[in-house]
């Protein structure tokens, strides 16, 4: 069988570098507005909304990791020879959906840069140096994510424990007491309204889809996945601990954590040093879900090449987003509001169909012939 274009570009994902994304790459998008939405809907019982998105998710992600260890087979594979030209359709509505769940962190991390990065007032244009690296990712195979997941090792796992360990000090963890001191009406309204952010286990599915299951790659993942989960909790208590009543108006919670070391007052603000390295996570992040876009828009048209789509996409983007930030709060109220059900079926509800995709036939070992006398 002739491998179309996204499955023979995609044959060295490894299920070490999923690990390394659901580890180091997913979390970081929860340290920008996620913990002043918890904080402010569900008060001092943000933990519980969090932690059950984190079960929510890993069951699903469970769902998934278990439809492919039924076969060395990729997901992607047995999906096409199932559905035939239908395989078209899945392509399209994930496609639409990964492109609306890009604008949450798109108009997330545009207003974190102006706030951190800029100490005057940024030009019109300033972020859009992002959509040029933009560019240049999502002309690239799904490889490239896997191999910037490797990076994230190293740009996510030091600063994240380097920051935490300077808040520590000044955290107040009784701030989280009682557990459960908050009615049930308001732990469900934050998990209602962080839905989008907790979207997780979908933005594994295509490197998933295209992995070659070995034995041992579900435990790695989810070795990975309950890693990235403890270090997002784990920030979320010191957050609450530090800023307690005022986390629901704290925003960019990462950039602000380590402020109050006491060292700093002597050596400068070497917190930012770490913000910085936390902020080209994020970039990837962010990057994440316009890649796949571009990769199924590509199978959808038969693109070979993608550096003009990716060229035409990132630029209508940048238009964009220079609409939507004027409107950043509608958007916001919207997506995670009214329109939250999108996450739900895209996220949740349709990744465990592939739990009744039938395994593929073993093929039958061949009889040797007896050599003739």
């Amino acid at each position: 069988m002739k491998k179309t274009p996204l499955q023979a570009r995609s044959d060295k994902i490894y299920a070490r570098q999923i690990a390394f994304a659901a580890a180091f790459l997913l979390p970081a998008a929860k340290f920008l507005e996620t913990p002043s939405i918890l904080a402010a809907n569900a008060r001092g019982d943000l933990l519980l909304p969090a932690l059950l998105h984190t079960l929510v998710q890993a069951l699903v992600l469970l769902a998934v990791l278990y439809a492919a260890s039924k076969s060395e087979i990729p997901l992607l594979e047995r999906l096409k020879t199932r559905l035939g030209k239908g395989i078209f359709v899945v392509y399209a509505l994930y496609a639409a959906y990964f492109f609306f769940a890009a604008v949450l962190p798109l108009l997330d991390l545009e207003k974190f840069v102006y706030a951190a990065f800029f100490d005057t007032a940024p030009t019109t244009f300033s972020f859009a140096v992002f959509f040029f690296f933009s560019a240049y990712v999502c002309a690239k195979s799904l490889k490239s994510i896997a191999r910037s997941c490797d990076i994230c090792l190293f740009l996510f796992l030091f600063p994240f424990l380097a920051l935490v360990a300077m808040s520590l000090s000044n955290a107040d963890f009784s701030s989280l007491m009682p557990l459960f001191g908050t009615s049930f009406s308001h732990s469900a309204t934050a998990f209602r309204r962080t839905t989008p952010h907790f979207s997780d286990a979908v933005l594994l599915l295509p490197l998933i889809a295209n992995l070659h299951y070995e034995k041992g790659d579900g435990v790695k993942i989810m070795s990975g996945y309950t890693a990235g989960a403890a270090c997002t909790l784990l920030l979320l208590a010191v957050f609450y601990g530090l800023f307690g009543s005022l986390s629901g108006r704290t925003h960019y919670a990462f950039s602000k954590i380590a402020q109050f070391f006491p060292a700093l007052s002597i050596v400068g603000r070497i917190d930012l040093i770490f913000v910085y390295l936390l902020s080209v996570v994020l970039v990837f992040y962010t990057c994440l879900p316009l890649q796949y876009t571009t990769e199924f828009l590509c199978e959808i048209f038969r693109f070979q090449r993608k550096t003009y789509l990716s060229a035409v996409f990132n630029f209508l983007l940048l238009i964009g987003v220079l609409f939507l930030n004027r409107h950043y709060d509608r958007i916001y109220a919207l997506i995670s509001g009214d329109l939250n059900f999108i996450f739900l079926i895209f996220g949740i509800v349709l990744p465990l169909f592939l739990l009744f995709l039938p395994s593929p036939p073993t093929p039958k070992p061949q009889k040797k012939e007896k050599p003739h006398a």
